[in-house]
């Protein structure tokens, strides 16, 4: 059997290496765009971006084993179209065939259109190698940057830019930060934190546009303010990448909708990762992160190898800023009550809905990132008053 799997992220190559763990001795390609070998995308807002990382460390498998597990690399290469019929992947350099396709095309950063000044030099946004290697040189201390988003890229942008000696302005249309991902209390402790450091945060007031003739010089709020700027950071969110998908007339949902084993609608064809919906209990979702990356890419491979094994997710997701580690365990979605306890230089938040525990945040506090996660994984839910009256997080485990 052989395997085409395109885009050439963490996913990817997750995916690759348990195939050939699991005694898939069939071809596995890889296509991605990037001339990069697969590697690790978070650190690129965080130590790669502040320069306490190389290259080396970031790349996720040596050059060399790529070789020594018979896997082909096509880096730098565009896929152009997927041609289901024919059961073949066109690039701009030819054509590759499968017996079996995985997409792992991972999701691209929004952003603001040239109507806003989306276009001009000194915008920039944070995802990939050529992203941060048109930032870099504009981190320079003593200028001013303006980011814009209030999520965790923009606010790991706004903590790497002030170490390095800038003015930070962080600017977020809704009422507070963190609104879609966090609870107030977990926004309170990252704004405190931030504040604490010197960035300047602007809540609930939009951008009505950067501003610059060619290049940037500010940001003008929707309150008709003006923030001067020596450069710009859209921290905006991203959106997952199916144009080729939809082309193909793959079946799209909140991304490329696969079913429980991550097949998509063409039995012949899978995805995982970003780009990917699943199915779950009163809907599908879409998971950002490295954790499902991995996870749900390894699942993948078991069920095309035969496992029928449907993927559940155990969500884990972290965020460095300044010298803290923000960690979350489960998922928040739509949680009724929050819990909190306080620790040295943080806390943690504990989400519940009705009255199970069902996510935790825990900011410069890995016991109770760590005691959560288990309980979280095990099923078990101490009651919100356990959390809050517990001298010991461990006596949970109980």
């Amino acid at each position: 059997m052989n395997i085409v799997i395109l885009g050439a992220g963490q996913a990817a190559a997750s995916l690759a290496a348990k195939l050939r763990a699991l005694g898939h001795d069939g071809g596995i390609a890889i296509i991605g765009d990037e001339p990069a070998p697969p590697y690790q995308r978070p650190p690129l807002s965080k130590a790669y971006l502040l320069g306490e990382m190389g290259l080396d460390r970031l790349t996720l498998r040596a050059p060399e084993w790529w070789d020594e597990q018979g896997i082909a690399l096509h880096l730098g290469e565009r896929a152009t179209r997927i041609d289901r019929d024919r059961r073949v992947v066109a690039t701009g350099r030819g054509e590759y065939p499968y017996d079996q396709l995985v997409l792992t095309l991972g999701a691209a950063p929004r952003r603001l259109p040239a109507t806003m000044g989306g276009d001009l030099t000194g915008v920039h946004v944070v995802r990939n190698l050529a992203d941060i290697a048109g930032v870099q040189p504009a981190l320079v201390a003593g200028r001013r940057l303006v980011v814009i988003g209030g999520g965790y890229i923009g606010l790991e942008a706004a903590a790497v830019a002030r170490k390095l000696g800038l003015e930070v302005t962080l600017v977020e249309a809704a009422p507070r930060i963190l609104g879609r991902v966090a609870a107030p209390e977990t926004a309170d402790m990252i704004r405190a934190l931030h504040r604490a450091h010197g960035v300047g945060i602007v809540e609930g007031t939009g951008i009505a546009r950067i501003t610059g003739e060619t290049a940037a010089d500010g940001v003008e709020l929707a309150d008709g303010r003006r923030l001067s700027a020596d450069l710009v950071i859209c921290g905006i969110g991203i959106a997952p990448e199916t144009a080729l998908a939809e082309a193909a007339g793959l079946a799209i949902d909140n991304g490329i909708a696969v079913d429980a084993l991550g097949r998509t609608s063409d039995p012949a064809i899978w995805a995982a990762g970003d780009c990917a919906s699943f199915p779950v209990t009163g809907g599908r979702l879409r998971l950002e992160s490295v954790g499902n990356a991995i996870d749900m890419a390894e699942a993948v491979a078991a069920n095309m190898l035969g496992a029928d094994a449907a993927y559940v997710p155990k969500p884990w997701f972290w965020s460095d800023q300044f010298d803290a580690k923000l960690q979350i365990a489960g998922l928040n979605l739509d949680y009724d009550r929050v819990v909190t306890r306080p620790a040295a230089n943080g806390g943690s938040v504990w989400y519940y809905r009705d009255g199970r525990l069902i996510a935790v945040d825990a900011l410069n506090d890995a016991r109770a990132y760590m005691i959560g996660k288990r309980l979280i994984e095990a099923g078990r839910s101490p009651s919100p008053e356990a959390v809050a009256e517990a001298v010991e997080l461990k006596a949970l485990m109980a």
